[in-house]
């Protein structure tokens, strides 16, 4: 029997909703273990966080909360991890920038073996099978961990977020451990990141994403539709690349990896390096002028038409139905 530690995501002290996905890989890989799951949170005003994940059925909430974390730095972040982490058979984090670059690092420390970027997990009699996708998708590998500690991260998009099951898990405050000489020679410098109204596009229920075919109109057409579905706003790889929108955009293999329950693809080939990072999405809309586009494919709705004319005019339309209530 195992235990699991889920290691949490902090934003401006508040918890992100892809740990929710952890949780629930986390849940998915306890009939496998046989034990129970705790959560990790780490960083400044991680205390007062505590309450967000306290009716999820952890045994136990480990909190870290000190001034010095208030910026995330993995070199800072990882000694502490680690080590809360010893006594685990587990420990899990949802493959974002955050997961991804804590993780390798945490199991380097515990010499444990690690797997990445799992799409699904099975098991039994405390062997755990985890499933990676290989080759932007198109293929599966599964893969097994020997070590007695291991670590994995799940890929949001395939894990839908935890719902509350009630109770509260009573909280347990960990102190930080010093940093190594790794630390010494990594400074926090700043943070960019684009400020906006509309919702966070790995969390936002629909997204509205545009490519290269959108030139430099890409803000113009863009803009007022994303806001008249109140959806989040991507991009493709060619986009970003071109320069019409910010790099914090792009969705895809080497971009976000996004499953909204709406997606709507605008001027968007549907190259499979786009299609690795959206095709989990519940519906998915295509508007392109070209009728082979590979989009079309994957597409459960799709609009052959000139988008410089559909747009605007399906922007009137929702606003226009927004207002008539």
């Amino acid at each position: 029997m195992a235990d699991i530690l889920v290691v949490a995501e902090l934003a401006e002290g508040k918890v992100k909703k892809a740990t929710l996905s952890a949780i629930t890989f986390a849940k998915q890989c306890q009939p496998a273990l046989g034990g129970g799951f705790s959560v990790l949170l780490i960083g400044a005003g991680a205390k007062a966080a505590a309450a967000e994940v306290a009716g999820y059925g952890a045994a136990q909430i480990l909190v870290c909360d000190d001034a010095s974390l208030a910026n995330y730095v993995a070199e800072q972040y990882a000694p502490t991890v680690a080590e809360a982490a010893r006594g685990f058979g587990l420990v899990v984090a949802t493959a974002t920038s955050f997961g991804k670059d804590l993780l390798p690092r945490v199991a380097a420390r515990l010499d444990a073996a690690f797997a990445g970027d799992c799409s699904g997990v099975s098991g039994a009699s405390g062997k755990l099978v985890f499933k990676r996708p290989m080759y932007a998708g198109n293929a599966f590998g599964y893969a097994t961990l020997s070590t007695a500690i291991q670590c994995a991260t799940a890929r949001q998009s395939e894990f839908a977020p935890a719902e509350p099951s009630g109770g509260s898990s009573p909280v347990k405050e960990l102190a930080k451990v010093a940093p190594g000489a790794a630390a010494s020679r990594v400074e926090f410098v700043s943070l960019e990141q684009v400020k906006s109204e509309r919702p966070e596009l790995t969390e936002a229920g629909v997204v509205v994403a545009g490519g290269r075919a959108l030139k430099g109109r890409f803000s113009e057409v863009m803009e007022p539709f994303a806001e008249a579905f109140g959806a989040a706003l991507g991009a493709s790889r060619a986009a970003c690349d071109a320069g019409y929108a910010p790099g914090d955009y792009q969705v895809g293999q080497t971009g976000k990896i996004v499953a909204p329950s709406l997606y709507i693809a605008i001027g968007i080939s549907g190259a499979i390096q786009h299609v690795a990072g959206m095709k989990g999405s519940k519906t998915i809309v295509a508007i392109n002028k070209d009728a082979e586009a590979p989009i079309f494919q994957i597409a459960d709705y799709g609009l052959v038409a000139d988008l410089f004319q559909a747009v605007p005019e399906l922007t009137a339309a929702v606003k226009a139905h927004k207002a008539a209530g």
